[in-house]
């Protein structure tokens, strides 16, 4: 069911992409200054930001600017590639479907002498794409975790994680991250974990079901905004949300309104905005240069909390006022 709904999804956003509004995409290349973008799903703000933020500066820097997404899915990726070559692209910004999988899509792209660089998500692979620039997320679990634990009020209790895909490495290092601080408090029992995807709708089907066989949890940790909102709608069903606390990570638009409502506990912001512009900025300096000016294939980009102490300072998506100065 899952993989049916994405293989639509895809098949919608190569289509028209008309989740990117106000980005005029071009199907061929003007004089090699075509940077294709490829983002994963445009549903959700984060990956859409993403596309917004790299279209506007490759446009600023004087390219046009294809954003299209994948959805997850390695085979619409390995054909957006395909075009991304045919059309003689100078650059191409990818977000990759598959930590592994993306991997040979790379190599053609390397192997028609186009630079990639990688954002958000790595792939399992150095020396392929010209850098990969990512959120710290171990230290943004680290984070959360202790936060989630202050928000708790007390380190003996039963919790629940919402974890995404196992192809995508973020998962796993926020699932290892949230394990390194919560294992040091014996009192704190993990009752149930489940994959829901990075998924809104997975979140709240896979909440009900870890509520229904634990109705004892206090606490839900989960990998990312949307799996936590799930959570909190299937909470608020069961009449529970004011008796279970819930923590999320991304730093999403609709976290920050249910952070002021009161029903989030706090967020860990990906400085997705700063890093999908500083992503093309290497890109360009690349095509002009042959080097990205950065030493180093593999960037990490620290986290920010935000809780209701500093929830006011949000002031565009995924942008806090002192993150505009360095954007």
């Amino acid at each position: 069911m899952l993989r049916k709904k994405l293989a639509t999804a895809a098949a919608a956003a190569v289509l028209g992409m008309t989740a990117f509004a106000g980005i005029s995409t071009a199907s061929a290349a003007d004089n090699g200054k075509l940077m294709t973008i490829i983002v994963n799903n445009p549903s959700n703000p984060y990956w859409q930001t993403e596309g917004n933020v790299a279209a506007k500066q490759a446009k600023k820097l004087g390219y046009k600017a294809n954003v299209v997404a994948h959805n997850g899915d390695t085979n619409t990726e390995r054909n957006q590639i395909d075009t991304a070559i045919t059309n003689h692209s100078a650059a191409i910004i990818l977000d990759p479907a598959n930590a592994d999988g993306s991997i040979g899509s790379v190599k053609k792209a390397v192997q028609a002498d186009i630079p990639v660089i990688i954002v958000n998500a790595e792939i399992n692979q150095q020396g392929l794409a010209k850098a990969q620039l990512v959120s710290n997320n171990a230290q943004g679990a680290a984070l959360g975790a202790q936060q989630w634990i202050k928000a708790m009020g007390t380190t003996d209790a039963k919790y629940a994680e919402l974890k995404g895909p196992p192809s995508d490495n973020n998962a796993a290092t926020r699932a290892n991250g949230y394990k390194t601080v919560l294992s040091q408090y014996p009192g704190l029992k993990q009752v149930a974990s489940q994959v829901a995807s990075w998924d809104r709708t997975e979140g709240h089907n896979k909440m009900q079901g870890m509520l229904q066989a634990n109705p004892g949890i206090q606490g839900v940790i989960s990998g990312n905004d949307d799996m936590a909102l799930g959570a909190i709608s299937a909470l608020k069903e069961a009449g529970k949300l004011d008796q279970i606390t819930v923590g999320g990570f991304d730093g999403s638009p609709a976290a920050i309104d249910a952070i002021k409502k009161g029903d989030l506990a706090y967020t860990v912001l990906q400085p997705v905005a700063v890093f999908a512009k500083k992503a093309v900025q290497e890109a360009d300096h690349y095509i002009k240069n042959g080097n990205t000016g950065v030493k180093n294939e593999k960037q990490l980009f620290d986290c920010i909390l935000i809780t209701k102490d500093n929830v006011d300072q949000y002031v565009a998506p995924f942008t806090l006022s002192s993150m505009t100065d360095k954007s």
